[in-house]
């Protein structure tokens, strides 16, 4: 059996999700601070929306989300709103916010072996969601790694959409 670090060491760090308790005052301070910039409006998620399991099946929450291109990685910022989802988790324990996972992409054709290479070393499943762009799954990683890891199997068209959304805005 392989390790974690043999599993992801050949994908690409894709992004950094930060799950935060004001996505409004988190931008102002990438921007004013960090000069981070380019963050869209921030989006209403639904979990029901994209049949986004938690623990195997589709339970109400709801969030905000926003992210923007820097330079190698997408930032990801999150607010929990309502209902549950790994994220409201993270920011029930971490009342601050902080990194909730990181993400790494790889072509959707590989998906299924990677994500199946680390439920087979034991790492469970918390969320997933197929998506015309991409399918995603994340894993409880939190003892290994300190935050959750998201695989990312990206489609043809999610490669046409990262491009876009890695041009300067």
């Amino acid at each position: 059996m392989s390790s974690i670090n043999n599993t992801i060491a050949g994908l690409e760090l894709a992004q950094i999700g930060w799950v935060v308790p004001d996505i409004d005052a988190a931008v102002k301070f990438l921007a004013s601070a960090l000069g981070i910039a380019g963050f869209p409006q921030p989006q209403h998620i639904r979990a029901q929306d994209l049949s986004m399991t938690y623990y195997g099946k589709v339970i109400a929450g709801e969030w905000l989300t926003t992210q923007t291109y820097n330079g190698g990685a997408f930032i990801e910022l999150i607010q929990p709103i309502s209902g549950q989802s790994m994220f409201h988790d993270y920011l029930a324990k971490y009342p601050a916010g902080g990194t909730q996972h990181l993400a790494f992409r790889l072509p959707v054709s590989d998906f299924e072996r990677v994500a199946g290479d680390l439920r087979e070393q034991g790492y469970a499943l918390i969320s997933q969601v197929d998506h015309p762009i991409a399918r995603m799954a994340f894993f409880d990683t939190y003892q290994t790694l300190g935050v959750a890891t998201e695989i990312m199997g990206i489609t043809p068209e999610g490669w046409s959409a990262i491009e876009q959304m890695q041009q300067p805005r």
